[in-house]
């Protein structure tokens, strides 16, 4: 199955990025082009992302103390 139609991005392709060490949209974009066209299968690589690293797109407040 297709994770990215714009530049035909497998399932299978995109496990492969993220075995190599993709840690982001951008170096997922990088590595296979998903998600640098016009970006629907965004919120699917980033339940992906998630998966890898559960803080994926969260915030992390510091303190200002």
């Amino acid at each position: 199955m297709y994770v990215c139609i714009c530049y035909a991005v497998t399932e299978t392709e995109l496990t492969g990025v993220l075995a190599a060490g993709a840690r982001s949209e951008e170096e997922v974009g990088d590595a296979c082009g998903a998600g640098t066209g016009c970006g629907s299968c965004l919120d699917r690589i980033c339940d992906r992302l998630r998966a890898v690293d559960p803080l994926h797109g969260l915030q992390v407040a510091t303190s200002a103390a």
